[in-house]
């Protein structure tokens, strides 16, 4: 149920929106108001006694620094505007591993364009105009429509992605992340649905992270309005990390699998895998979002610091 959000030392501009949203005792009393419940600007400027004005201006500093997201609503006097916290916990990670002279590739992967995947039920796959195939059946995640898949579902197996190497010939790979929306997938929702999700790259296996539910207690920031309340609504934003040092997941070493292990050089493709070890202590199943589900307008995000 926890929301992370990580700040890296490379990104300075971000670190110095942080730094000057927390700065204020006001903008951390609405950050703490906002952590249970999202309210609309005249609800948190009653509660707190300040200002409407002043209450936007502070409002305007955390949602540049993306802390929280304003929305507009339908309302009796036409909309308004909804606040929503979008992070439980910041990790701010001082010791980087790029320096001026390093360069980036990155690419974002479609949920539905894996090259290969096992599933079973409770499983399904989603546009945002609807369902795709026949929920439980698993031949509906071969159809070509999986390609614009907004979301996709599983009790137990995998999805596997290949992402071009973009890294030129003759340069060596110092960290390689990935970025998903992911969670637990049990039948309808269950927030306390643990699954071990494992991570593995060229098949090389990096990290694992547990999942701790199936959220389904409010709804997804961007589900489409068919979409019914009783089903999982949201993922977590996950960040695996491998580099010179280990595999980390948001920020926190899991395993010993350093970049150098994972051959990139050896492959014109880089090849990732996400889902349950047929032997997980916790055979949650998990839960994918792109960028028409969930909270975060994301697909896959492979990025490789070279």
């Amino acid at each position: 149920m926890a929301t992370f959000i990580t700040y890296e030392i490379k990104e300075k501009e971000k670190l110095c929106e942080l730094g000057k949203a927390l700065a204020s005792p006001e903008r951390v009393e609405i950050l703490q108001l906002l952590y249970n419940n999202s309210l609309i600007i005249g609800e948190i400027a009653k509660t707190l006694k300040l200002p409407v004005s002043s209450t936007v201006f502070h409002l305007k500093i955390l949602e540049q620094a993306g802390l929280i997201t304003i929305e507009p609503q339908p309302g009796t006097r036409g909309n308004t505007k909804l606040c929503t916290s979008k992070a439980d916990y910041i990790n701010i990670e001082l010791v980087g591993h790029f320096s001026e002279t390093d360069e980036i590739f990155s690419a974002e992967m479609p949920i539905g364009a894996y090259s290969s995947c096992r599933v079973t039920p409770t499983c399904g796959l989603c546009t945002a105009d609807g369902q795709i195939g026949i929920e439980d059946a698993e031949y509906s995640f071969y159809y070509p429509e999986r390609m614009h898949a907004g979301i996709l579902w599983s009790s137990s197996g995998y999805v596997e992605y290949k992402f071009a190497n973009g890294v030129p010939k003759k340069r060596t790979a110092k960290q390689i992340s990935i970025s998903m929306e992911i969670c637990s997938e049990a039948p309808r929702h269950r927030d306390d649905w643990k699954s071990d999700i494992t991570l593995w790259i060229n098949d090389i296996e990096c990290a694992t992270w547990t999942s701790p539910g199936d959220f389904g207690n409010r709804r997804g920031r961007l589900n489409p309005s068919w979409w019914l309340s009783g089903d999982t609504q949201y993922g977590m934003q996950v960040v695996w990390k491998t580099n010179q040092e280990g595999s980390f997941v948001n920020g926190e070493k899991v395993s010993n699998v350093t970049v150098e292990e994972l051959n990139l050089p050896e492959h014109s493709f880089i090849d990732v895998r996400v889902g349950n070890k047929p032997d997980a202590r916790y055979m949650g199943g998990f839960n994918l979002f792109g960028k028409t589900f969930g909270d975060y307008e994301q697909d896959i995000i492979l990025t490789v610091e070279y």
